[in-house]
């Protein structure tokens, strides 16, 4: 039976109806989550309703989108409302954001698995929390002692988090972090919460076996969190203001714009939320998005390609907005780019261009290794690349459509693996198109090999034509009738950075017990050592050794695990991993950028 989403719920919400549980009810809670999400559900205007059984339903009541309260999720039950249903409804449910509003992570530029829309990267202004004393800065510019309180919360939380890893991470320990993110966004650290936001949203994507969840995606938001969490009490100024964030991004003026349509790209996210963005670019080449994002599912996300774009009075649909133009006047531009639609906006038809012609063009003749170096230094991380379809290739992890891009040889990844979304099928056709010379958008991907999410391509055998590779279908009959038969990755000459890599995704996966066993990798460090990673192998020894320390008292009983050791080893581990896997992209792709990571200190 189908069924409609259930509409976002505040963290607080989730965490008040967790913590009010009794002790009995909370070791329940994980099942009753799995038994109330098979239950149907049916959206009657602002309220869902689910049947917990043939004489009971529970109902969120959504007015403004988001449940945000308590005692807007009710339920008929005779124990209510002390019952497990509205927890296990609450922790179900995806975690509201604003989408419009709150600034998203650097790392949450992707429409795959983000939970906000690609494009929003950076600052805004400054914080508006509802506790505006906790916010307001020292006169030192050091953080507050309610910041204080709230970033310690936070990395205690989050490291309780690692501990258990993403198998062991279920509802109640999702609830202490939602809480410790609503205190965080409270005490004036709204980059702070929605980090832990993200942590939650990729925990429960891991333990949804939801398609877009990646465990190198989960792994970085668990070292930014970590991280930041970490650096705060010791950040004053520029580092502090950047760590804090802000509420909400400034839409500045712009003028009058004239911008010309690259693509469109479906959103959908781990957080509940889908729908499309397109982007498009003005005459000097710079880019700006206009995005259509809400709470949903792939159908949503399919389906918003063909609404109309929210600015000014146009009828034109994102899918059209990819081929053709806008004039925009009284624009509003935040500070990543995306277009405001406010009531003094305006914006008409205009014509398009080419990927070939002017001033599209521009962008794909921007050398490849300077694109790469922008996108690693923060920037939108778009790839705009001409290459040569050379078959596929045979990986762990799936097919790679393989493409000679001015010498390199590129392995193209499809964006989201959802069946819903045609970037799969769309790859294997492609495939069978050996030999044909395409401009492509794709968005990088970190690795030790030359890697991207392929986004876009020009039709490989219609002229002029260009396909938005996550909304549009290929058909089999409009392409060459070849087939490309994948072949075994080639073996790739690079330092076994994997062996540290390995242990830190274990820890996400399983946690700490994982790292804990005996034969664990015993011997890495020293063959890290062996090949120059000596800072590698130290990291590796630490974090085994953290794993596996658990002392007893004097009754032979285990004592409490030390957290804070674990988790502070990991976040080292995955920082150094981190800016070694930058460092090796770079070198792949020829781009010219300073990272030193073996000078990578691990010490704050």
């Amino acid at each position: 039976m189908s069924q409609d989403p259930l509409p976002p719920v505040a963290p607080s919400v989730t965490a008040e109806l967790v913590e009010a549980l009794s002790p009995r009810l909370r070791k329940r809670l994980d099942a009753g989550v799995a038994k109330l999400t098979a239950r149907p559900a049916v959206r009657e205007g602002d309220t869902v309703r689910i049947a917990v059984d043939d004489d009971t339903d529970l109902e969120l009541h959504a007015p403004g989108g988001s449940v945000t309260s308590a005692d807007a999720i009710r339920c008929g039950c005779l124990l209510a409302p002390d019952c497990l249903h509205r927890a296990a409804a609450a922790s179900a449910a995806p975690v509201a954001e604003d989408t419009e509003d709150t600034e998203a992570l650097p790392d949450e530029t992707s429409a795959g698995t983000s939970g906000s829309t690609p494009g929003d990267a950076h600052g805004g202004r400054s914080p508006q929390p509802a506790d505006a004393e906790a916010a307001r800065p020292s006169a030192a510019g050091a953080a507050t002692p309610a910041q204080l309180v709230a970033a310690r919360a936070v990395f205690e939380t989050a490291a309780a988090v690692l501990e258990a890893g993403a198998d062991g991470a279920g509802a109640v320990l999702q609830a202490e972090l939602l809480r410790a993110a609503h205190t965080a966004r409270l005490a004036g650290l709204p980059r702070v919460a929605a980090a832990a936001v993200s942590v939650v949203n990729g925990v429960r994507a891991a333990r949804s076996a939801d398609p877009a969840h990646r465990l190198a995606d989960l792994a970085d938001a668990l070292r930014t969190i970590l991280g930041m969490a970490h650096r705060l009490p010791f950040a004053t100024g520029p580092d502090l203001a950047e760590l804090r964030g802000s509420v909400r991004q400034p839409y500045t003026p712009d003028g009058s714009l004239r911008l010309y349509g690259l693509f469109s790209e479906p959103v959908l996210t781990t957080t509940g939320y889908a729908g499309a963005v397109t982007w498009t670019a003005d005459a000097q080449g710079r880019l700006y998005t206009v995005s259509d994002v809400a709470p949903g599912g792939p159908g949503r996300a399919t389906g918003a390609a063909d609404r109309a774009v929210r600015i000014g009075d146009t009828a034109l649909t994102h899918r059209e907005l990819s081929r053709a133009g806008l004039a925009v006047s009284g624009a509003t531009v935040s500070p990543t780019g995306r277009l405001g639609a406010g009531a003094g906006v305006r914006a008409v038809r205009a014509s398009g261009a080419a990927w070939s012609a002017e001033p599209l063009d521009r962008l794909w003749a921007v050398p490849v290794a300077e694109q790469v170096a922008r996108a690693l230094a923060g920037g939108h991380g778009l790839l705009f690349l001409d290459v040569t379809l050379a078959g596929t290739v045979r990986e762990a992890t799936g097919d790679r459509l393989l493409a000679d891009c001015a010498g390199r040889m590129v392995r193209l990844a499809v964006a989201h693996d959802d069946p819903a979304l045609p970037y799969r099928d769309n790859l294997r056709l492609l495939a069978a198109a050996r030999g044909s010379r395409l401009r492509v958008v794709a968005r990088l991907t970190q690795g030790p090999l030359p890697r991207a999410l392929l986004l876009a391509a020009e039709h490989p055998a219609r002229a002029g034509e260009r396909v938005d590779l996550g909304l549009d279908r290929l058909q089999r009959a409009d392409l060459p009738t070849a087939t490309a038969t994948p072949v075994p990755a080639p073996p790739v000459d690079e330092a076994p950075l994997h062996l540290l890599r390995r242990r830190v995704h274990q820890a996400v996966s399983g946690g700490r017990r994982v790292l804990g066993f005996a034969d664990g990798g015993a011997g890495d460090g020293g063959r890290l050592r062996r090949v120059g990673l000596a800072t590698a192998g130290e990291l590796l020894d630490e974090l085994r050794a953290a794993a596996a320390d658990r002392s007893r008292d004097v009754f032979g009983r285990l004592l409490p695990a030390d957290t804070d050791r674990f988790a502070r080893a990991w976040l080292a581990a995955a920082v150094y991993t981190g800016e070694v896997d930058r460092a090796l992209c770079a070198a792949a792709w020829g781009a010219d950028t300073e990272v030193g990571a073996e000078s990578v200190t691990t010490s704050r």
